[in-house]
């Protein structure tokens, strides 16, 4: 049955305030001619200098210091970044950082890794990976990836046969990171004075970028459950160093704030997972979390409407008082429902007086759409009624009621039953039920439509109406009416300020029948931060036994996933994933039997139309496949 990944969201109040400035303290030069006591203090300066970088003083290291990474230790996989580091050929890149380890970590992979990329921007269309190599060594799991990196090239002096052996902790410390392009291959050494690991590829890299004439590629860094404080680079970073001076903050862009407030939620609570970048002098930023930033709406929170929400901060960017504090702002709306409704929430709209979408089903295609149905609970035909039409809704095949009744040119040949064996006792359960719509283009002229009702008691009722006759198999439509009732679309999977990690919630499994196609259509909100932070399908067996996962943005993986070709990839990522938060998305999949397709439309918020299609996953079970969705840093409201 349906409903079983309903998520509730906890907040926990932010504790706000303002920190008093402080001030900071520079520190002196010592030249060697100085007098004998100085010269002493000089040559101390030098040796601890000369300790804290390893027995070698690294030529040309320059100050490049600032934090990777919550130092709380609960940074995920791919959720920060260090700056990117180019690395042109015949030349050799050596950065100093101490990798803060957690004493509590139990897995080898909770340290970090160095991506190597070609000369672009994550995100952006032409940006290309050789692959990763991360600190621990581990031969049998994934310590190295990438279709350019060759594992077999890998050494180290601290290996593990499991991410659950002990030793992690023997990875923390200082560590020098070295990138050698000067021989014409890549060598790559991670060191900090106790483990040493190495990558020695002698072979001529490829050139990943479009410009062949450019041969640069860029590294960073990416911890998990982690934290850098990165020391220093002897290459400039894009962006330019930063100094280890205190900062000033300048500017501030706000992430994560709902778009909608239920009526009577304290701010604390409904603003406890909001974030902002603050940007810094020297050109350094940083996240912060609610609890470092000071909130008001303006003008309140108590009543219905458009709010301004104005967000203050007001630190260095060591933490200290600043000097001006920063500010910045957004909208949110103080609702008391959350959802879309067709109909008045107090049942009073008529029959016919308000109608959902027209949506189209395609011949062999079943379209489901949830919905929680309300009803004044006067008679039982005060609810939902589904109309089967043409495009424009010039011609009716049927309508057809929630209890068990109808009318048409196409209905009359209908066989229709339903189990409502008491109805005073379904009608009552109807004030609240969540109902499952399937309606089926069969591709003859006929369709079938079917309701799955879970009462408020939960008692489950079904009713259908199968062989519903004269449809134009290419132009068959429905939309949905009510009569002194209402239906809401309250199938929300994910957090509704986009804070649900990836696999974090799942709608329910369908059942794709062999030549069938089942169709959802839903709208995503994402938080932005990357392009697959986004719906995800998930294609299973009935046991859960994943065939395959695809993302929105062209990738996915499972060991059906190989076989398939995949179309669409947007010509412009950014632009995409900014029209993606608010995107009216239409999923549909293709039994074929021994192989799926999985096609999939998004209206993007500036009207544009993005496609995805994952064509030829193989091989499947046409007898055994099931779909539904999941979310990584989104959340989906379905039609």
């Amino acid at each position: 049955m349906r409903h079983l990944n309903k998520i509730t969201t906890a907040f926990c109040a932010a504790a706000l305030g303002l920190l008093s400035l402080t001030s900071c303290e520079g520190g002196d030069l010592f030249g060697i001619n100085s007098p004998d006591w100085l010269t002493s203090r000089a040559d101390s300066i030098a040796a601890a200098r000369a300790a804290n970088q390893g027995s070698d003083v690294i030529e040309g290291l320059e100050e490049d210091v600032y934090t990777v990474g919550a130092t709380d230790y609960t940074t995920g996989w791919w959720a920060v970044f260090s700056k990117y580091y180019q690395i042109p050929e015949g030349q050799k890149w050596v950065a100093q950082f101490n990798l803060n380890i957690n004493p509590n970590a139990s897995n080898t992979y909770k340290n970090f890794a160095m991506i190597i990329c070609n000369d672009e921007d994550r995100g952006a269309a032409n940006y290309k990976e050789y692959g990763a190599i991360r600190y621990d060594n581990q031969p049998s799991g994934n310590s190295e990836w990438g279709d350019l990196i060759d594992r077999s090239l890998v050494e180290s002096t601290l290996t593990f046969d499991t991410d659950t052996d002990t030793g992690v902790d023997k990875l923390g410390g200082k560590v020098t990171l070295t990138v050698d392009r000067t021989e014409g291959g890549l060598i790559v050494t991670m060191t900090n004075g106790t483990v040493t690991k190495t990558y020695t590829q002698k072979s001529p890299l490829a050139n990943l970028n479009a410009d062949a004439s450019n041969t640069n590629i860029r590294c960073f860094l990416v911890p998990e459950g982690s934290f850098i404080n990165f020391l220093g680079s002897t290459i400039e970073p894009i962006g330019g160093f930063t100094s280890a001076e205190d900062k000033q903050p300048l500017s501030m862009e706000l992430k994560g704030v709902p778009r909608k407030i239920l009526q009577g939620t304290l701010l604390a609570d409904a603003l406890a997972n909001v974030t902002a970048t603050v940007h810094f002098e020297t050109g350094v930023s940083k996240d912060v979390t609610a609890k470092d930033l000071t909130f008001q709406a303006i003008p309140d929170v108590e009543t219905l409407g458009t709010k301004t929400l104005v967000a203050v901060y007001n630190k260095t960017y060591k933490g200290e008082g600043a000097a001006q504090p920063v500010i910045a702002s957004a909208s949110f709306e103080v609702v008391d429902k959350m959802f879309t409704c067709v109909g008045a929430a107090d049942n009073s709209t008529p029959f016919w007086g308000a109608h959902s979408d027209n949506i189209k089903v395609n011949p062999g295609e079943s379209f489901v759409m949830p919905f929680t149905n309300y009803t004044s609970g006067a008679s039982n035909w005060n609810n939902f009624c589904v109309v089967l039409c043409n495009a424009d809704g010039s011609t009716e095949y049927a309508v057809v009621r929630a209890d068990n009744y109808g009318w048409g040119t196409g209905y009359d040949a209908c066989v229709h039953e339903g189990t409502q064996g008491d109805w005073a006792a379904w009608l009552k359960d109807m004030d609240g039920a969540k109902v499952d719509l399937i309606v089926t283009n069969n591709g003859n002229g006929t369709a079938d439509i079917e309701a799955v009702m879970e009462g408020a008691s939960g008692t489950v009722y079904t009713q259908v109406y199968k062989g519903i006759n004269g449809v134009d198999p290419n132009n068959c439509y429905f939309n949905i009416t009510v009569d002194n009732s209402h239906i809401e679309f309250t199938e929300v999977i994910g957090a509704e300020d986009n804070s649900t990690g990836f696999w974090g919630a799942h709608s329910d499994d369908l059942n794709v029948p062999v030549g069938r196609t089942v169709t959802q259509r839903f709208v995503n909100y994402t938080n932005g931060a990357n392009n697959w932070n986004n719906f995800c399908v998930v294609l299973t067996r009935e046991d859960d036994t994943e065939y395959a996962v695809v993302r929105a943005d062209n990738y996915g993986w499972g060991d059906s996933y190989g076989a398939c070709t995949l179309s669409g990839g947007q010509a412009d990522w950014g632009a995409w994933l900014k029209a993606m938060d608010g995107a009216l998305v239409t999923v549909s999949v293709t039994n074929k039997g021994g192989s799926a397709d999985v096609k999939i439309v998004m209206i993007g918020t500036d009207g544009q139309i993005y496609t995805q299609d994952y064509i030829g996953i193989a091989p499947i079970d046409g007898d055994n496949l099931d779909m539904h969705m999941t979310v990584d840093g989104c959340h989906l409201v379905f039609e």
